[in-house]
């Protein structure tokens, strides 16, 4: 039986056990990957990135340089966090206040990409192909395609699955709508969600 595995780690890095790394996935210089966690195929971790335990990451999740994410947080597939982008996972830390049975949970669903050096306060969700602007704090949910800057983070405009802004227009019938002016996928405002009407 061929015990090769199907993922690359570099030397300078450590995998603890029990963990789950999908194939293809690849882990970068310096990074610690610790027990219980499970990454899906083909993510790509970069240098110096630590994923506390019971860590869940979903297939094609890219980590860039210098990212932390901590007990808690659930990356579902193709989520993007850049570099030195950060979680939290409790809301009122003491170095001298034991919190291990207070973490939140910060779920960041599928195709969400997350700017360098944002900082994601824990206990939020982040909505399907939403984008966090660099440098922004989130304090609240996220909707889904929503375009979030600032501190604390607002929404700014929507953005299609592919990473376009959508060029929002009212329709002769009153409602808000949008093609993309890249991929041509076509959404709708519906109040304060936007949805994709061509799935």
């Amino acid at each position: 039986m061929d015990n090769t595995p199907t993922y690359f780690v570099h030397e300078s890095s450590y995998v603890d056990q029990p963990c789950v790394i999908g194939e293809g996935s690849k882990i970068w210089h310096f990074s610690h990957i610790m027990r219980d966690c499970t990454l899906g195929q083909r993510c790509n971790i970069g240098q110096n990135v630590v994923i506390s335990p019971g860590c869940r990451i979903g297939a094609n999740v890219k980590i860039q340089n210098n990212v932390s994410i901590y007990t808690g947080v659930i990356l579902e597939d193709d989520v993007f966090c850049g570099p030195s982008s950060v979680f939290t996972n409790v809301i009122n830390p003491r170095s001298h206040v034991p919190r291990q049975d207070e973490y939140r949970q910060t779920l960041v669903k599928r195709g969400a990409s997350i700017g360098a050096n944002a900082t994601i306060v824990c206990g939020h969700t982040l909505g399907k192909y939403c984008f966090v602007g660099a440098g922004s704090v989130i304090t609240r949910d996220v909707p889904d395609y929503a375009l979030v800057v600032g501190n604390p983070a607002r929404i700014h405009a929507w953005v299609c699955y592919c990473g376009c802004k959508l060029p929002l227009s009212t329709s002769p019938d009153g409602r808000e709508e949008a093609s993309c002016p890249d991929c041509s996928r076509r959404y709708r405002r519906v109040e304060r969600v936007i949805e994709q009407i061509d799935q």
